[in-house]
């Protein structure tokens, strides 16, 4: 995510709100890039020497427990009867490495036995860092309770340069936070101050409010998120979040805008009213299913739970009553290391099992491919997959309902074709632009509308960690897909970045009809961000930063037009929708770069768009929102973006 320039809206924040306000520095990579004005815009670890069974020893009536998993050396389960200090031990531990460590290769899954943790006179409190996953293993969030915080903070890269704005790579999950320790400042909220790839889901947030901006530290205090589903909370307070998406959850208040704010099925949400403040609000969301997770039964027997698929939902799918679904035995799935070739992992996927990728990074030199209906591939702790030789690292066939959550994908040194293909692969590129695959080389009829494949917090990298290459991150071929939270990224900082050297065409392209986004994130690549060529899609919150690095206009641009729109819908769809969509240009390289135009879509009554914008970050210029509609951003203006509330 890059340098930010945004306007806090005002609106009812807690006294001890600091606004930042007066110039700031960016930080890129550990060194000053821009000045940007104005603000206001089973674990076997010594933490897990009790992982066996729940609680308790068992009755003359109560089956023995069973045999705890192995699920490799990075994920540590914690029990209740385990003493806080010990728990605050090893998560500190974790965090120290964590905290600073953007780039590496450690992973971490922290799971919590139901039973509560922590008191109000001796608090848990957890700093999640970089690719940390920490989550309960009830059925419910209500099963495991925190008295205390799970926390992100801002780094704080000098004295006086604190953001969260590259704090990706992290989530919290299925459970409850009851605020309550720390003092001053920190004692003011929960603080999840996070950007892009750190979903928050099924939390349950009682006792304080929750802040997705971290206003304890230094300036800029600026963020770039973010992603809530199925969650609870008292008052939110966005804060500095330049964008936000939240999806079928119930909450006590929100307190600000920035640009750009999505609400679909949210009880508590604030009301329609983009641009001003910039506001979207769905009553419900048009289909959703929730991300799968790990749970654990009083007699010790894990299970995968999978979520039922929802129409039209609003709300919590936990809070008056069990959430529907389906449970799969953890004898069900095969728990691969990163060790484990991916023949072996293949092999098991053959043989009927559902795969669970323990934490860690697998270099995959062929792909991984699933070929069964309704297997699930869940990821823990950021599990990440390489891409060795060019490989395509997954591919789904054409069948539905597989659910693939979790899991990181990076290319490689050699060039992939694509990191991730659902369904037969298209037609090869043709002047640049994908073709749509035929359809007779679609296999629609093996889809379900009621049974969608789903991607849940699916994330991509090409740069970043190492040199990576890739010209498409994300091919979707199949019908009747959910997206729900991608970040798609060609690294803007990090190692083996530049213009020729983590190269990246695409990141998204749709072929399949009917498919539906809920939250996505799309930056950075060198052509289109988005191609979408099937019909009756559906996006529910687009963010995107179109390329920093072109070198110069003669580089990025096409067919008479300058650089390359981050969502184009292809000229011959007729069906289209999308809600709350923002696409942003930072040309530091060469900063007289123009991009014609932030959206390119067909002029059609079958296609809307609501509630878009564009934003200049300090270099560069976006000549229009939509097509030749909308005003120019440029450096006149940087952070105050161009809407346009309904095109189409």
């Amino acid at each position: 995510m890059p340098l930010a320039h945004f306007r806090l809206r005002p609106a009812a924040l807690p006294p001890h709100l600091r606004r930042p306000s007066g110039p700031a520095g960016r930080l890129l990579a550990g060194t000053v890039a821009a000045v940007l004005l104005g603000v206001l815009a089973t674990g076997t670890g010594a933490a897990s020497a009790a992982d066996v069974a729940a609680p308790g020893t068992p009755g003359p009536s109560q089956a023995k427990p069973a045999a705890a998993p192995d699920f490799g050396p990075n994920v540590r389960i914690f029990d209740p009867s385990m003493p806080v200090a010990e728990i605050k031990a090893a998560v500190d531990a974790i965090a120290a490495k964590q905290v600073d460590d953007e780039m590496g290769t450690n992973r971490y899954s922290l799971l919590f036995k139901p039973g509560t943790y922590g008191s109000a006179a001796e608090p848990l409190n957890v700093q999640v860092g970089y690719s940390t996953e920490v989550a309960g293993l009830g059925a419910s969030p209500t099963d495991v309770t925190i008295n205390g915080h799970v926390d992100v903070y801002n780094r704080c890269l000098t004295a006086d340069n604190c953001i969260a704005l590259n704090n990706f790579w992290r989530s919290l999950s299925n459970l409850t936070i009851n605020v309550t320790g720390l003092d001053g400042c920190r004692g003011s909220a929960n603080f999840w101050a996070a950007s892009q790839a750190s979903p928050m889901r099924r939390v349950n947030i009682t006792g304080g409010n929750l802040s997705l901006m971290d206003y304890c530290t230094a300036g800029p205090q600026y963020a770039s998120g973010g992603f809530i589903s199925d969650s609870k909370t008292g008052t939110v307070i966005n804060g500095s979040q330049q964008q936000y998406y939240v999806r079928d959850s119930s909450i006590g208040g929100w307190s600000n805008g920035v640009w750009n704010q999505v609400f679909s099925g949210v009880n508590g949400a604030p009301a329609q009213s983009f641009p001003n403040p910039p506001y979207t609000n769905l009553a419900g969301t048009p289909v959703s299913r929730e991300k799968p997770y790990l749970t654990l039964d009083p007699a010790g027997r894990y299970s995968v739970f999978v979520p039922a698929v929802r129409k039209d939902s609003a709300g919590t799918t936990w809070e008056n009553g069990p959430t529907a679904g389906r449970s799969i035995a953890l004898s069900d799935f095969f728990l691969a290391r990163p060790t484990d070739s991916v023949k072996t992992i293949n092999s098991q996927l053959a043989r009927g099992k559902n795969l669970l990728l323990t934490p860690g990074v697998y270099d995959v030199d062929q792909s991984i491919e699933v070929k069964r209906a309704n297997t699930v591939v869940l990821g823990l702790g950021m599990a990440t997959l390489t891409a060795v030789n060019g490989a395509v690292p997954l591919t789904i066939a054409d069948v539905p309902g597989v659910d693939i959550a979790g899991v990181t994908i990076d290319a490689g040194e050699v060039n992939s074709p694509a990191l991730m293909r659902i369904g037969k692969a298209a037609k090869p590129a043709k002047d640049g632009k994908p073709e749509k695959a035929d359809e007779s080389s679609k296999s629609g009829k093996h889809s379900d509308p009621a049974n969608p494949t789903t991607l849940h917090d699916v994330f991509f990298r090409i740069g970043g960690p190492h040199v990576g290459k890739a010209t498409l991150s994300l091919e979707v071929n199949s019908d009747n897909v959910l997206l729900d939270h991608i970040w798609a990224w060609r690294a803007d900082h990090g190692n083996g970045v530049g213009w020729t050297v983590n190269t990246g065409d695409y990141g998204v392209i749709v072929n399949g009809d009917n498919v539906t986004a809920t939250g996505l994130f799309v930056e950075h690549y060198q052509k289109y961000n988005v191609i979408w060529n099937g019909e009756h899609g559906k996006t529910v919150f687009f963010q995107n930063e179109l390329p920093y690095d072109a070198p110069n206009q003669a580089a990025w641009q096409h067919d008479g037009v300058l650089g390359w729109a981050g969502y184009k819908v292809a000229d011959p769809v007729k069906t289209h929708e999308l809600w709350g969509g923002g696409s942003y240009v930072y040309n530091n390289v060469d900063p007289t770069i123009h991009a014609t135009r932030g959206f390119e879509v067909p002029v059609t009554p079958g296609v809307k768009l609501h509630g878009l914008l564009t934003v200049n970050l300090g270099a560069g210029t976006l000549d229009h929102v939509v097509n030749d509609t909308g005003a120019p951003v440029s450096t006149d203006a940087v952070g105050v973006p161009s809407y346009v509330a309904n095109f189409g």
